[in-house]
């Protein structure tokens, strides 16, 4: 047998014998200590947003909200255009503090995208905070109703539109 057929059945040996010790397979993590906080993409749902309802950080949240262009998918006030509206609490991946800062640091699948690498974590705070005051009475800026819909009783409202004068009924 040749060097090279040794070093090549060597290499065979020692891939086989990690393989079959276990070297293949993932580390399992160990478990998480009560009161402990774990590190990594997770993490999120073991903390609380250290901006919580400080008018600063939701003033902060909603310049982000604009800076960051969340306003065209989510909509000017956060009431849904091509993404979901954040201002029903009906969400698919919770509405509590962390899920939500997971679901911008994280992204979600169809059309959401990661945002960690981007938003440095405080803004990510910052944007949680401003978006769980949208439909509360803190909200910054809420949207305005037009002043002829917000006066206007829809009982009398009604579905047929007033005649239109003939343009030609005075001309004969």
């Amino acid at each position: 047998m040749s060097s090279a057929s040794r070093y090549i059945a060597g290499l065979f040996l020692a891939a086989g014998t990690a393989w079959l010790c276990g070297c293949h397979t993932a580390p399992i993590p160990p478990p998480v200590a009560t009161g402990s906080h774990p590190t990594g993409a997770n993490e999120a749902f073991y903390r609380t947003n250290p901006v919580g309802n400080d008018p600063v950080g939701v003033a902060d949240g909603r310049r982000l909200f604009r800076w960051y262009n969340c306003y065209a998918c989510h909509g000017p006030h956060g009431g849904g255009a091509i993404g979901p509206s954040l201002r029903d609490r009906r969400w698919r991946y919770g509405d509590s503090d962390a899920q939500i800062f997971t679901s911008i640091a994280e992204g979600r699948p169809n059309g959401m995208p990661a945002w960690r690498n981007k938003i440095p974590e405080v803004q990510i705070w910052e944007l949680v905070a401003y978006i769980r005051t949208l439909d509360t009475s803190r909200e910054p800026n809420p949207p305005q109703e037009p002043a002829n819909e917000a006066s206007r009783d829809p009982k009398e409202s009604t579905s047929i539109a007033p005649e239109k004068p003939n343009a030609t009924a005075g001309r004969q």
